[in-house]
C-alpha cells in the first residue's frame, strides 16, 4: 500500500489503521464519535495527503474546464472555488471536485484518492495542446474543521482568514490555504510541499483545542451534510440531475460539456431516480445497499450510504427513490438483513452547516 508523508505520524499515535483507495490511511484514533464530536465542537485536524492535486495552465484553460465539466468556470473570480464534476459521454461522473481559480489562465484542483489515475488519464485524454497538465505528488493535503480553526490558523500558522469568505484560497508562499471542507464546519484545507508536511501537523497538534480525526468520523460528518461519496452515492452511471446537484451548473449557461445531451434531457423532463436523504424513525441502523420500500411493499429505491449520526443520536443514510416518493416526511420502509425497519425521506443536509455567519458560501 502507499503511504502519506504523514504516515510515521499516524502509527506514533497508535491510530487504527486500513486500506482506503490504495493507502494505509489513519480510520480512527480516539474513537469515531468522540472525534466527530470534537470536530463539530472544537478542531479536528484531517490527513488527506491521499487526495491528487493537480494543476492546469494554459490560453484554452476555461474552455477545457468547461469542456469537461457542466460548470460556467468563465465567471469565477480569481483566488475563488468551485465544487463541481466531470462527466463521462453518457452524463455519468468520472469524480467529483474542487477547482480554484489562482490566475487568469491557472486552476488548482484537488480530486479524490481512488480517481485519481482515472481522473488524470481523462483529462490528458481530452487535454488541448494550449493547456499543461501537472500533478503535484510531492504535495500534502491536511485538513483542520471546526469552528475554532480560524483560530487556530491565526494563533499557530499566523495567518488571518478572517476576511476570507467560504470555497477561497490564499496563497502564503508554497502553503495554500483554502477556506472549505467536508464536514459542515468552518475550516480549511491546507496544501503544502511534502517535506513541510510534519512540521504542519506537528505544530497544529500542539494547539489545546485540536485532536487528530480519522477517515470515519471524516465519513459521519459528510454524512450529517448529506454530502456525496464518490464511488458510494455518484458514479459513472448518476447524472448530476440524479445526484440532485444541479447547483454545480449555476446559470447553465455551459451546455457544451461531455454528456450534455442526457444531463440537459434529465434538466427539462426529470430523472428516473432522485437522491434523497433517508432517517430511521425505527429501531436499527441501515448501511449501503439496504432496499427501500413504500408503505405499500412496494420497491422504490436503495441506500448508497448510511450510518448512525453522532450529531442526530440517530440513524441516517441516503440512497436513490423513485421521485414520486421524493417528497419530505414521505413515510417508506428500509430492509436490513429481512426486517423492516420504519423510516422517512428528509431534506439535505441533516445538519446545517455551521459556518460563521460572516463565512458566505460561494455560488
Amino acid at each position: 500500500m502507499k503511504t502519506t508523508p504523514l504516515h510515521t505520524i499516524h502509527t506514533d499515535l497508535k491510530a487504527k489503521m486500513a486500506e482506503f483507495a490504495g493507502y494505509d490511511m489513519p480510520i480512527q484514533y480516539e474513537g469515531v464519535i468522540a472525534e466527530h464530536e470534537w470536530t463539530r465542537s472544537s478542531a479536528g485536524l484531517f490527513d488527506v495527503s491521499h487526495m491528487g492535486q493537480v494543476t492546469l495552465q494554459g490560453p484554452g484553460v476555461v474552455e477545457f474546464l468547461e469542456k469537461l465539466t457542466p460548470s460556467s468556470i468563465a465567471p469565477m473570480k480569481e483566488g475563488r472555488a468551485k465544487y463541481t464534476v466531470l462527466t463521462n459521454e453518457d452524463g455519468g461522473m468520472v469524480d467529483d471536485l474542487i477547482i480554484t481559480r489562482k490566475g487568469d489562465q491557472e486552476f488548482f484542483l484537488v480530486i479524490n484518492a481512488g480517481c485519481k489515475d482515472k481522473d488524470i488519464a481523462w483529462m490528458n485524454k481530452h487535454l488541448p495542446s494550449d493547456v499543461t497538465l501537472t500533478h503535484h505528488e510531492d504535495r500534502a493535503l491536511v485538513a483542520l474543521q471546526g469552528p475554532k480553526a480560524e483560530q487556530i490558523v491565526r494563533d499557530v500558522l499566523e495567518i488571518d482568514m478572517a476576511g476570507t469568505p467560504y470555497m477561497a484560497i490564499k496563497e502564503h508562499g508554497p502553503c495554500f490555504v483554502s477556506r472549505l471542507g467536508y464536514t459542515g464546519e468552518d475550516g480549511f484545507e491546507i496544501s503544502v510541499p511534502e517535506g513541510d508536511a510534519e512540521t504542519l501537523w506537528n505544530k497544529l497538534m500542539a494547539h489545546d483545542a485540536v485532536k487528530s480525526v480519522g477517515l470515519a468520523a471524516r465519513d459521519s460528518l459528510r454524512l450529517d451534510m448529506g454530502y456525496p461519496l464518490y464511488g458510494h452515492d455518484i458514479d459513472a452511471t448518476t447524472s448530476p440531475v440524479e445526484a440532485d446537484i444541479v447547483w454545480i451548473m449555476g446559470r447553465q449557461d455551459n451546455k457544451g460539456f461531455i454528456g450534455n445531451e442526457r444531463v440537459l434531457k434529465e434538466l427539462q423532463d426529470g430523472p428516473a431516480r432522485i437522491r434523497v436523504g433517508i432517517e430511521l424513525t425505527g429501531k436499527g441502523v441501515a448501511r449501503e445497499g439496504a432496499e427501500i420500500f413504500s408503505t405499500e411493499g412496494q420497491k422504490i429505491g436503495v441506500l448508497t450510504s448510511g450510518g448512525f449520526s453522532p450529531s442526530l443520536k440517530k440513524a441516517i443514510g441516503q440512497g436513490y427513490i423513485d421521485p414520486l416518493f421524493k417528497k419530505d416526511n414521505t413515510e417508506v420502509v428500509v430492509q436490513v438483513r429481512g426486517r423492516d425497519i420504519a423510516a422517512k425521506v428528509t431534506a439535505l443536509p441533516f445538519v446545517q452547516a455551521r459556518t460563521k455567519a460572516s463565512v458566505k458560501k460561494a455560488a
